[in-house]
């Protein structure tokens, strides 16, 4: 069927607005199943895409609120579009009990628990790649023409500018001489060449 350009336009922003609610309720759904039930009550989940336009970050961001009855609450964020936005890849990067039941009593509770001054390469996680090794990075929205290729330069890059405790696995040196960062250690962000 053959529809004009507006229509056929029109139609694709409905499609992509209506997955976009299908992946917030989905991702509402599995963190709520993930808090514990003994603190469960009265909690307000609130999920929404960050579009970042600076060209360092993943272009589309997943960002959580978890909010307690008792003031307390704690972000957390995925580096995907809400959509692409798995169970698994939620609950790799979803905070402890721990950490939740500090978050429901009002108190601040640091999540990741990661201290860059502290914290020893060695507890961090395993990353995909090493330095030197070849791979291609989202930089544009596009998925099939947004990627670059390029080169790991380093390892857990931090920015002084950026707020204590956050990192991202790699930065990387792009074929075009750009330095870029992967804010994320997965295949929708950063790739083997």
């Amino acid at each position: 069927m053959f529809l004009p350009k507006n229509e056929a336009g029109n139609a694709e922003i409905r499609a992509a607005e209506q997955a976009r609610r299908e992946g917030y309720s989905r991702i509402e759904a599995w963190v709520t199943e993930a808090i514990p039930a003994e603190i469960r009550r009265g909690v307000t989940v609130s999920v929404q895409e960050v579009q970042c336009g600076d060209p360092n970050c993943a272009p589309i961001d997943t960002a959580i609120a978890i909010m307690f009855p008792s003031g307390g609450r704690g972000m957390l964020g995925i580096p995907l579009e809400s959509k692409d936005v798995s169970k698994e890849s939620l609950l790799d990067v979803f905070p402890t009990p721990q950490v939740l039941a500090a978050w429901a009593r009002g108190e601040d509770a640091e999540w990741p628990p990661m201290d860059d001054d502290e914290q020893d390469e060695g507890q961090r996680p395993r990353l995909r790649f090493e330095i030197g090794q070849r791979v291609v990075c989202r930089v544009g929205p596009d998925p099939v023409t947004g990627w670059a290729p390029g080169r790991v330069v380093q390892l857990w890059y931090r920015e002084p500018s950026w707020p204590a405790n956050s990192w991202a696995p790699y930065k990387i040196e792009l074929e075009d001489g750009r330095n870029i960062f992967a804010p994320g250690d997965v295949d929708q962000i950063i790739r083997e060449a």
